[in-house]
C-alpha cells in the first residue's frame, strides 16, 4: 500500500473518530417513544400513491405532566429530512388512548401512555426513504431532580420502510359493486384506530382491514326492511380463498345478528367477536382472515387444504357487526386479532367508483341510492390495495 493510500486511510479514520466524539451529549428525555413494530412495507393504493401505516407509543416516565407540541417524521438519511409534521389539530387527530378513544388533549400524565397513528404517502417507489426518525417537541421537566417545566426537543424511534414487496392475493369475493368500507388508511376510521390487548400484548391486527359491502344495480346496499339480513345486497355472496393454503381455525355455529344495530357489547367475547370465520395459513408466515360468515356456510375445517378461488363460505352477519359484510385482513400470526396487520395487494380488479367521504360520514343509515359514486367507465387495476370507500368489480 502506497504512502498516498495510507494517508487517505488515516484521514478517514481521523474523521470517523472526530464524528464519534462530536455526537450530541446525553439528554434527559422524560417522554419515551417507540414504534409498535420495527418496520413496515408501503403498499400501492388505488390512488397511485404508496401508503405506509404504523404507530408510535409515548410514555411519560416522570411525575410531572408532559405536553406534546409537535411531532415530525424525518428521513434518517437525508440532509433535508422532514417528511411530515403534526401539531395542533393534526397532532390531536392522531393521538389515541389505550382504550381506543381520541386522547382529547396533548397531555400525558405520569405513567400515562398515548398512541400516535401515522399514515405517510409517497408519489413513487423511489421517493420512499429506507429509514425514518421521529422528532419530538414537548413541554416537560428540566431533569430527573428538577420539576420545572420547560420546552424540550429530541429525536428517537428509528423505523424502517422496506421496499414495496407486499403479498399479492386473489380477490376474496366475486362480481360487481363491492365497496371497501372502514378501510385504510386515515386515523379517524374504525379499523385503523383499533388496538386490542390480546395474550399479554397490544396488537393492531386491523391496520389494513376492509369491510366489503355490496351495491346492487340500483346503487343500494339494502332494499326493504333494514332489519332483515336477506335485504342486504352482500348477504349470501360466496367468500373465496385468496391464495392456496391450509385452514387453521374456523367457527360455523353462530346465528346472524339483527341489523342495523350493533349487538349488545356484553354478549361479545374474544371467541364470538369475529363471528363465524376462517383463518387460512397461506405460507411465508402469512394468515388470511375472513369474518362474519353465515351459520352453517363454512365449507372447510382446520387442517383442510384449499385452493385459490375455492368457495369457503357465505357472507353473513355474525359476531360484532351491524350489517351483512365480509371482514377481511392479513396478519402475521394464526390469531386473527392477536397478530400484526400486514399490507397486501389484489392481483387484478376494476376500480368502478368512489363513495363521497363526507356524505358517507354524515349519512344516517346505509339506505338510499349510492350510485352517484360510480364511474361511467370502470378502470382496470393490477396489484393495488383498495383504499377506503372505493367501489370495486371483481371480474375475471
Amino acid at each position: 500500500m502506497g504512502k498516498k493510500t495510507w494517508f487517505i486511510v488515516l484521514m478517514l479514520l481521523t474523521l470517523l473518530s472526530e464524528g464519534r466524539q462530536a455526537q450530541a451529549p446525553n439528554q434527559f428525555t422524560p417522554v419515551v417513544v417507540s414504534p409498535f413494530t420495527s418496520k413496515t412495507q408501503p403498499v400501492l393504493g388505488t390512488d397511485g400513491q404508496y401508503h405506509a401505516v404504523y404507530e408510535l407509543a409515548f410514555t411519560n416516565t416522570r411525575p410531572e405532566t408532559a405536553t406534546l407540541k409537535k411531532i415530525a417524521v424525518l428521513d434518517a438519511s437525508d440532509a433535508s429530512p422532514v417528511i411530515a409534521t403534526y401539531e395542533g389539530d393534526a397532532l390531536l387527530g392522531r393521538l389515541r388512548t389505550l382504550g381506543n378513544t381520541a386522547a382529547g388533549n396533548p397531555d400525558i400524565a405520569f405513567n400515562g401512555t398515548r398512541l400516535f397513528l401515522l399514515h405517510l404517502s409517497f408519489d413513487s417507489r423511489d421517493a420512499i426513504p429506507p429509514r425514518l426518525r421521529h422528532h419530538l417537541d414537548l413541554l416537560g421537566p428540566t431533569g430527573p431532580g428538577d420539576p420545572t417545566i420547560i420546552p424540550l426537543s429530541y429525536t428517537g424511534a428509528p423505523f424502517e420502510l422496506g421496499r414495496p414487496r407486499v403479498p399479492v392475493l386473489g380477490p376474496p369475493l366475486a362480481g360487481k359493486g363491492w365497496v371497501a368500507l372502514n378501510g385504510c388508511c386515515e386515523a379517524d376510521r374504525g379499523h385503523r384506530t383499533t388496538v386490542l390487548p390480546v395474550n399479554g400484548q397490544l396488537y393492531f391486527a386491523q391496520r389494513y382491514a376492509i369491510d366489503w359491502m355490496r351495491l346492487d344495480d340500483q346503487g343500494r346496499f339494502v332494499h326493504g326492511d333494514p332489519s332483515d339480513v336477506r335485504n342486504y345486497t352482500a348477504y349470501g355472496a360466496d367468500v373465496l380463498a385468496v391464495a392456496n393454503g391450509t385452514a387453521v381455525d374456523t367457527l360455523n355455529t353462530l346465528d346472524d345478528q339483527v341489523p342495523p344495530n350493533d349487538p349488545d357489547p356484553r354478549t361479545i367475547t374474544v371467541q364470538t367477536v369475529l363471528g363465524n370465520h376462517i383463518v387460512l395459513a397461506i405460507g411465508d408466515g402469512l394468515f388470511a382472515f375472513f369474518a362474519h360468515l353465515q351459520k352453517g356456510s363454512v365449507t372447510v375445517k382446520p387442517g383442510d387444504q384449499v385452493k385459490r378461488g375455492q368457495v369457503l363460505g357465505k357472507v353473513g352477519n355474525t359476531g360484532n357487526t351491524s350489517a351483512p359484510h365480509l371482514h377481511f385482513h392479513l396478519v402475521d400470526g394464526a390469531s386473527a386479532i392477536g397478530s400484526n396487520g400486514l399490507p397486501y395487494v389484489i392481483d387484478r380488479f376494476e376500480l368502478a367508483g368512489q363513495l363521497p367521504a363526507e356524505q358517507f360520514a354524515h349519512a344516517a343509515s346505509l339506505e338510499g341510492d349510492w350510485s352517484q359514486g360510480r364511474f361511467a367507465q370502470p378502470l382496470r387495476r393490477h396489484e393495488q390495495f383498495p383504499l377506503d370507500l372505493v367501489i370495486v368489480n371483481f371480474t375475471p
